[in-house]
């Protein structure tokens, strides 16, 4: 071979590798440009949420043992740091799609997840939860210690024992004596709880305490939760103690916008949320005792949807106060006033009494608003669909202790005014 003939091969196999280098650089910078392109359009889930709602709905699961102990829709508005906690309770009944049976709700977590048993509670308030959080009660004591402790009240010391100390020698023989005995034992007081007795004053049994009290008091570990959240907020924002702290739950959120969501609502005002509760007809069906919303479940959407509306609107309507009404029957029907009592607690009303008006003949439904806050009187208004408003002249001196008066007229059919 010729000399030149050589050195064209060469210059050829050093323009090909040339050719092959820049082709790979250039691909190197597409990949890098179309990654960055990606990280950059990118925008997190909670920042999407805020966009298309302006209040943050996620959905707080306490699990014990791949079972719910109870669950809360918590409804948060960045902009004023307000929040409302709706309970949701386990033997909420209904014909669910998931199961195709009537059944309980917190059937559907046991059986189909957390996944199913969020849709379907989105089905029961009317609304999207776009988040879920899962505190699993095994890890629940070390979570409580890592915030350090939950503060509740407790308004008698408690000193119980479980059935199976509590049982006869005799009976235990004749059962299964291997069953582990408990007792429980938390002072009286405003408390902090460390880890281990915030799992007792979840699980103790107490001797003639009523479902209403046990409701209470998990809600009660609920709000200590958030306080303890809001209390711990430069331990959630450093992402070094966060990686440690949300390895106690789960969440349908990846690390970064988990961090997000939880430094969020660790802002709301803890001491002025107040837990509202479905309310409903309780019924047996196949053995097991349900409660059916009332209003075929019209009910607890009409609350979700005002306690979420109250959170955005003016600052004359205060969610986390609670207003104190009586109610008066202004018709012939028997026990309306009782009835509608029932109602606008469950919306989180207080109701001081139900009474007879001075005449059982008032043709139309009246609010009598005693405050001068025209805007939580209209709000309880919208809610029953009462326009006919009276504001009393306010007497600063005056010692009523009633927010508004409900007259009913025969325009109310119990639940609506036509």
């Amino acid at each position: 071979m010729r000399k030149s003939e050589f050195n064209r091969e060469i210059n050829s196999g050093k323009a090909q590798r040339s050719g092959i280098l820049f082709l790979f650089v250039m691909l190197l910078i597409f990949v890098g440009a179309g990654i960055w392109i990606a990280l950059s359009l990118r925008t997190d889930p909670v920042s999407e949420n805020l966009k298309s709602d302006r209040v943050v709905k996620t959905l707080f699961v306490m699990e014990d043992k791949g079972k719910v102990l109870f669950t809360d829709v918590f409804i948060y508005y960045p902009m004023t740091k307000r929040g409302a906690l709706i309970n949701i309770l386990g033997n909420t009944g209904a014909i669910y799609r998931s199961l195709n049976r009537v059944d309980r709700i917190d059937a559907i977590y046991s059986e189909r997840g957390i996944e199913i048993y969020k849709s379907e509670i989105e089905t029961l308030i009317g609304q999207q939860i776009p988040f879920y959080v899962v505190l699993r009660l095994e890890d629940f004591g070390e979570l409580t210690d890592l915030l350090g402790g939950m503060k509740v009240f407790i308004p008698v010391p408690i000193d119980s024992k479980s059935d199976s100390e509590a049982s006869t020698s005799g009976e235990e023989s004749a059962g299964d004596s291997s069953a582990p005995s408990k007792r429980w034992l938390l002072p009286s007081g405003v408390v902090n709880l460390d880890g281990d007795k915030i799992h007792d004053y979840l699980t103790y049994e107490k001797e003639g305490e009523s479902e209403d009290d046990l409701i209470d008091r998990r809600q009660n570990v609920m709000v200590s939760f958030f306080t303890a959240l809001g209390r711990n907020q430069r331990l959630l924002q450093n992402k070094n103690t966060f990686e440690t702290v949300c390895g106690k739950f789960d969440a349908n959120l990846k690390s970064d916008d988990l961090y997000r969501l939880m430094n969020e609502i660790s802002q709301v005002d803890s001491e002025r949320l107040i837990p509202q509760t479905i309310t409903g007809t309780r019924r047996t069906v196949d053995g097991k005792q349900l409660l059916f919303p009332f209003y075929d479940g019209e009910l607890i959407k009409d609350v979700v949807k005002q306690a979420a509306s109250a959170l955005v609107s003016s600052d004359g309507v205060d969610v986390n106060r609670v207003y104190v009404l009586e109610i008066k029957n202004g018709t012939l029907t028997q026990g309306l006033a009782r009835n509608t009592s029932v109602l606008l607690q469950s919306a989180g009303y207080d109701v001081l009494s139900t009474t007879n008006a001075d005449s059982q003949d008032y043709e139309k439904t009246v609010i009598i608003n005693h405050i001068g806050n025209e805007e939580v009187a209209k709000n309880l208004g919208d809610f029953i669909r009462c326009t006919n408003i009276v504001d009393e002249e306010v007497n600063p001196d005056s010692d009523a202790n009633v927010d508004f008066t409900l007259i009913l007229g025969k325009d109310f059919d119990g639940r609506y005014v036509k």
